[in-house]
């Protein structure tokens, strides 16, 4: 999640590179024992996943499985039985009064995800940041992650938040489509969202409806397109550094 929700499948751990092992006709990869719950959304080639003058990496025999860790169910912990997750989990459901505000809850490497529908994205942070029992007075981070295969839930919103009072970690999810690409901003619960929704929508066209001036913020004003969305082309132009050009990533040698 975060950034990365992807990872690599391995019939020991589940975290582990499996880059060199084989994948049948290529394109449908083995997922060993114990691992069928996890969703395989993909298969990788190389460094980045291109090919042709795109990888210029030199890893372009790397070949490996995409899996996306399944729903938890409750008890979450930490540990084996009900924790402080649960606790979280609990509090914020009996808040969100039978909304259905959290669609569903996945517990990965100790760090736990809610993941709530974007129409009750604004009443879950003001629940997480007001509730005594909650407290998660700051989002230290917001970013986007652009997931193709998902239809009608292309683009995923990442909140990383912190509750000071109580020294706790949790991150809310939410997603929208790429045909109506719009999510409430948050930034009148969480103001050090300013920024980053504007580097979200700038860097993945996803529209924070309400956020007081959703501008472009890296790239300029009349650029075309959104350049961390995984279907914007990999060529570009030409960079100017010290009076050498640098070729675009298109235009490069590859080591493929």
């Amino acid at each position: 999640m975060a950034d990365d929700k992807t990872r690599t499948v391995d019939d020991h751990t589940t975290t582990q590179d499996r880059s060199h092992d084989p994948v049948p006709d290529g394109n449908a990869p083995v997922v060993p024992a114990g691992t069928d719950t996890f969703e395989v959304v993909d298969v990788r080639q190389g460094m980045f996943g291109v090919h042709g003058t795109g990888d210029t990496s030199g890893y372009g025999g790397i070949t490996r499985p995409v899996a996306m860790p399944p729903a938890s169910q409750p008890p979450f912990g930490p540990g084996d039985g009900p924790g402080w997750f649960d606790d979280v989990h609990d509090r914020l459901v009996a808040l969100s009064d039978g909304t259905d505000a959290v669609e569903r809850v996945v517990v990965d490497r100790g760090e736990i995800t809610f993941v709530v529908r974007r129409e009750t994205l604004l009443d879950v942070v003001r629940h997480l940041r007001d509730d005594a029992a909650l407290r998660y007075e700051l989002c230290s981070s917001l970013s986007a992650v652009h997931f193709p295969h998902e239809t009608g839930r292309e683009l995923h919103v990442v909140l990383h938040l912190l509750s000071m009072t109580h020294r706790r970690r949790i991150r809310v999810e939410t997603t929208c489509p790429d045909a109506d690409p719009h999510v409430p901003s948050v930034v009148a619960v969480y103001p050090t969202a300013d920024w980053q929704e504007r580097e979200a929508y700038d860097m993945f066209g996803i529209v924070f409806d309400g956020h007081p001036a959703l501008t472009r913020i890296l790239m300029p004003d009349d650029w075309q397109g959104h350049p961390q969305r995984k279907d914007y082309p990999l060529g570009g132009i030409p960079v100017e550094y010290k009076g050498g050009t640098v070729p675009s990533p298109d235009q490069r040698r590859s080591y493929s």
